[in-house]
């Protein structure tokens, strides 16, 4: 309100006292101008606290980062998910060919870890949010799908409930202009679909959280 009002915070003990519209555009305005400024509320509150939690493990995560430097994130990826992938082979049986299906979904996620850490580092707050929580996010979602596309004992935890996502996304998200229909119409959730859906999420999720992040630094700037 005191963007576009004069006198409207911190006017409880003053004299002049907050001002109030009086004639009837000036009530027209100032009221619409409540009314938007509550529904933006209503919007940017909810992404704001989004923001600091994110905010919050970021940090931690960032300052793991820092200790360890990118060398040494990398080397942690590959240690874990290799071991992942040899555990996998090793006490499942599962093929050879899966095995480096799944090494390929590991190798997948350490360039991830590898490409978020250094534009984290590097790339400032716009290539933050542009590549290095989407990358982030990809490391997380893209592996534990390729593992259950070549381990049928993984599909109920992981496809099943992918399929139930996309369904619940088609009709109830894609239904504007008619995408929903278009994707039904052009393409089957089957095999590397899985894959490309997670990865078309990672991205637009990693912006919705960096985003976030922004709007949080806005309203509350960290302490550093």
């Amino acid at each position: 309100m005191e963007l576009v009002f004069r006198r409207q915070r911190g006017r409880g003990h003053s004299v002049m006292g907050k001002w109030k519209p009086e004639t009837l555009p000036q009530k027209v305005g100032y009221h619409s101008w409540s009314a938007l400024g509550v529904i933006g509320l209503l919007v940017l509150y909810p992404l704001t606290v989004l923001g600091l939690a994110t905010r919050f493990y970021a940090a931690k995560l960032d300052s793991t980062r820092t200790r360890l430097g990118i060398v040494g994130v990398t080397a942690v990826a590959l240690v874990g998910w290799g071991t992942l992938s040899v555990v996998a082979y090793v006490l499942n049986r599962v093929p050879f060919d899966a095995f480096l299906a799944i090494a390929a979904a590991s190798a997948v996620a350490i360039v991830s870890t590898t490409l978020a850490a250094v534009t984290s580092k590097f790339g400032g707050r716009a290539l933050s949010v542009l590549l290095a929580y989407p990358f982030a996010m990809t490391a997380l979602f893209l592996p534990p799908v390729v593992a259950a596309l070549v381990t049928p004992s993984l599909h109920p935890y992981v496809l099943d409930p992918s399929y139930d996502f996309a369904v619940w996304a088609l009709d109830n998200v894609l239904v504007v202009g008619g995408i929903n229909d278009y994707l039904r119409s052009n393409f089957s959730l089957e095999g590397p679909a899985y894959v490309a859906m997670w990865l078309g999420i990672s991205f637009p999720l990693g912006w919705v959280l960096g985003g976030a992040v922004t709007l949080a630094n806005l309203v509350r700037p960290s302490e550093e």
